[in-house]
């Protein structure tokens, strides 16, 4: 696993962990705020696991 990887799933937790929170207090901006810190954690993942794969086709 590299930092990519690690980043991204942080983000996804904390994001998810928001927009729940906003759902439950019915803080609109706060639920919006989890969605794009999620989606971002996502992409941040998928480039860890591009950039992962890239490493070992490398090595091969």
């Amino acid at each position: 696993m590299n930092k990519d990887q690690v980043k991204g799933r942080v983000k996804e937790v904390t994001g998810n962990v928001k927009e729940t929170t906003g759902k439950v207090t019915g803080d609109v901006r706060l639920e919006e705020k989890g969605k794009l810190q999620k989606t971002l954690g996502k992409v941040q993942t998928k480039y860890g696991d591009i950039k992962n794969d890239l490493k070992k086709d490398r090595l091969r």
